[in-house]
């Protein structure tokens, strides 16, 4: 819904005619903000990926309204990503690393068992250095995101602002930004997942049934 709808709204519904370029956008805009706003009210939590998804959100439309040069469009596209590749790195240094929250967590993982047999076995330090690898895996993700974000943005967001044309164009990447950034920064996370949880079995010498929520 995130996708179709706002791509729809701002490829078909763009003329003057209909909502126009301005307002095709901001409608569309509202689909992705509204869904957040409603994760949020629905678990009252909020993360950083959450937060930055509605800053580029907002950054998108006020670029439109004010009307600045298309190339702002992948400045952001590419900044978004890279902040949170900065912070994952940055967060790997702190007592909360970033791979807590993405993968090492307790709606993936059962994070008492895995803790308590680490400790065990006497594991932990070796398991520190798995989270550190993973974490440069998932910031390798949001590297790979950003450059594509990038790309992607100068080599369809070419119009003027506040033109049906331009409203088109981030429709256009917003449909395709699905299989050529989504996807691949998709195939790494999945990767980090596999290789945390490889390495878990290892160190904890417990199967994987017994450590994923739900498996048992």
């Amino acid at each position: 819904m995130n996708i179709i709808i706002p791509t729809v709204i701002m490829t078909q519904l763009n003329a003057e005619n209909r909502l126009g370029p301005v307002w095709s956008m901001l409608v569309a805009l509202a689909f992705p903000l509204g869904y957040g706003l409603h994760q949020y009210w629905q678990t009252r939590k909020a993360n950083m990926i959450s937060i930055l998804g509605l800053i580029s959100i907002t950054l998108t439309g006020g670029m439109a309204l004010l009307k600045l040069p298309p190339q702002y469009i992948a400045i952001k596209e590419a900044a978004i990503p890279s902040i949170l590749g900065l912070a994952t790195v940055i967060s790997m240094y702190t007592p909360y690393p970033f791979v807590r929250t993405i993968l090492f967590n307790d709606d993936i993982l059962q994070i008492d068992k895995i803790n308590a047999a680490l400790k065990t076995l006497g594991n932990e330090a070796a398991f520190a250095r798995t989270l550190n690898t993973s974490s440069w895996l998932i910031a390798s993700s949001f590297v790979l995101s950003a450059i594509l974000n990038y790309v992607l943005a100068k080599w369809i967001v070419v119009s003027q602002p506040g033109t049906p044309e331009f409203t088109a164009e981030l429709g256009r990447m917003t449909l395709l930004s699905y299989p050529v950034i989504v996807l691949p920064s998709t195939v790494i996370l999945a990767g980090s997942l596999f290789y945390l949880i490889s390495n878990v079995e290892k160190l904890t010498q417990l199967k994987m049934e017994d450590i994923m929520i739900g498996s048992n």
